[in-house]
């Protein structure tokens, strides 16, 4: 059985449908790729891609993607709530199935080492992928953003892991690596005081002390004038999305707020959702490869 690998690249645009869409068309252009989804938002100006395939054709669609947005997107006319450093922020590969973490690590070196020499678009490894320690955390690479880039370039700390130590001078720069599912989770408040939303994000995160296995910014959505707590979860299996759920309801309390609705961006593996089930089903005993008519029906 052939090797089957998601990919979910991030771009720098949310607010022009038909760059959006230009980008879908490229992916689907491929052979041997699914998108499987794709959204946007307005607010942080970046827009979320998800697609699977053989490894091949998957490196093949998440190129071709990259390449147009790099003659898409402008970086230096690029604003939005979401940190970001290049046209296409970054492109995860996950090992789905019959591959293995070292073989997609291979994968994720060849797609740098393409956009390098094909596009001239310096590539950051990151996650599994990262060849020092200090590069494992996409935040830490991402840190001065497209705006600062080009300086953190020139310290020999920061040379690429592929490419010329040059910033390319619209799309920016790239990270590629292999990590495990990612949930981008986020939760919207009834206030529209951005600062709050940043005290939150600082008391759940893990970098602030806060919980494991949890990134967060505070973010302001204009069009709808409310604040968000903008979340990216690295591994659900150690910690919930109910556990960061309850914990931001709680801190929201301590500043006279409360939670008006959240989202998911993108797929989300199924046993998330049914650790959030037990949790608040108080389920006792409960299997989910018993119990859930799916799982018989993918097996």
């Amino acid at each position: 059985m052939s090797a089957i690998v998601e990919c979910i690249p991030n771009f720098s645009e949310g607010r022009r449908e038909e760059i959006i869409e230009t980008i879908a068309d490229a992916i689907k252009a491929v052979k041997g790729v699914t998108l499987l989804d794709y959204s946007s938002d307005k607010s942080h100006n970046r827009s979320v891609f998800t697609f699977i395939g053989d490894p091949e054709s998957v490196k093949q669609a998440a190129f071709a993607s990259c390449k147009m947005a790099s003659k898409l997107i402008n970086m230096t006319k690029h604003s939005g709530g979401h940190p970001r450093m290049g046209a296409t922020d970054v492109i995860p590969l996950v090992p789905v199935k019959n591959m293995t973490v070292e073989e997609c690590v291979k994968l994720s070196r060849e797609l740098g080492q393409q956009i390098a020499d094909e596009l001239s678009i310096p590539v950051f490894l990151y996650e599994d992928s990262a060849t020092k320690p200090e590069r494992k955390n996409l935040a830490t690479i991402r840190r001065g953003q497209f705006e600062g880039m080009a300086k953190k370039l020139q310290d020999p700390n920061w040379a690429p892991d592929f490419g010329k130590p040059k910033i390319h001078p619209t799309a920016g720069v790239v990270a590629v690596g292999t990590r495990m599912p990612l949930i981008a989770f986020n939760i919207n408040l009834d206030i529209s005081d951005i600062a709050i939303a940043d005290k939150i994000a600082g008391t759940i995160r893990e970098s602030s002390g806060g919980l494991k296995h949890v990134k967060a910014i505070g973010v302001m959505l204009e069009e709808q004038n409310i604040a968000q707590v903008s979340i990216n979860m690295t591994n659900y299996e150690k910690t919930a999305l109910h556990e960061v759920f309850e914990m931001v309801k709680m801190e929201a309390k301590r500043y006279n707020a409360n939670i008006t609705n959240s989202e998911i961006i993108g797929l989300v593996p199924m046993n998330a959702l049914i650790d959030i089930a037990k949790y608040y089903l108080w389920l006792d005993g409960f299997n989910a490869d018993k119990q859930v008519l799916e799982n018989y029906l993918i097996q």
